[in-house]
């Protein structure tokens, strides 16, 4: 079978939208030449779209349109090292997703413990953060939320009121697992970001036990959010 016959077969396969490399095409190495050969002339007849150096996709069609990749797909060989999740988006792409702001950033965040990631191609622009524990599948959009509780007087346009529906609502769809796993990795984060955690999961009244939460903060700290009208446990945790 010829080296383009192996890539239409795999890219029958593959899903619309989602983003892929050599390797997910299942080629030799000494096939990789003639498959840049190959995938150019079918980017050229709109069959695949470049996303970077080495990283394409299948382009989806919809009634408004074509469809792209969403961050999370685009940026998916920074974000994994053979197979495994290293890093995580964060910042306002982050908070635009949750419905905290309308901004748009021109640059992407992005967080590892293990490597520091900067992107500067086309239109795509990313700097690196330093994640505070380190990253995993099972924890990385715990540590968004975390995140977002460590920036919250940082987010563009940002309406307390309703942030504080949209993190308790997130909250309580998370099951009891993640909100432990939750509560362990925010013990790596300022104690500010501690406190606004506690007095959510005090708000909605989890079940969790938040003792070694509350025991992890100085009890004479203050921690101004400017919420304690917005959130009635917030007063519980020095929170003003």
């Amino acid at each position: 079978m010829s080296t383009i016959q192996k890539i239409r077969e795999k890219l029958y396969e593959l899903p619309e939208g989602v983003a892929f490399g050599y390797k997910q095409l299942g080629l030799e190495l000494n096939e990789f030449y003639a498959a840049a050969k190959a995938i150019e002339r079918l980017i050229a007849k709109g069959v695949v779209r470049r996303i970077s150096t080495g990283v394409f996709y299948k382009p989806k069609q919809t009634p408004f349109g074509e469809l792209k990749p969403n961050e999370e797909e685009i940026l998916k060989s920074y974000l994994f090292e053979e197979g495994k999740r290293v890093a995580y988006i964060t910042g306002t792409s982050v908070y635009n997703q949750m419905g905290l702001t309308t901004q748009v950033p021109q640059k992407i965040k992005i967080s590892s413990r293990s490597k520091r990631i900067y992107i500067s191609k086309n239109n795509l622009q990313a700097t690196p953060i330093k994640s505070y524990v380190d990253v995993k599948e099972n924890n990385f959009y715990l540590l968004e939320f975390l995140d977002t509780l460590k920036n919250f007087k940082q987010i563009p346009d940002l309406d307390k009121n309703l942030a504080i529906r949209v993190l308790s609502q997130k909250l309580k769809n998370f099951l009891p697992d993640n909100i432990k796993l939750l509560v362990e990795c925010s013990l790596a984060y300022p104690p500010r970001v501690r406190a606004f955690l506690g007095a959510l999961l005090e708000n909605i009244e989890q079940t969790i036990d938040l003792v070694e939460l509350y025991q992890s903060l100085n009890p004479l700290s203050k921690y101004n959010y400017g919420i304690a009208e917005i959130l009635p446990s917030a007063k519980n945790w020095n929170i003003k």
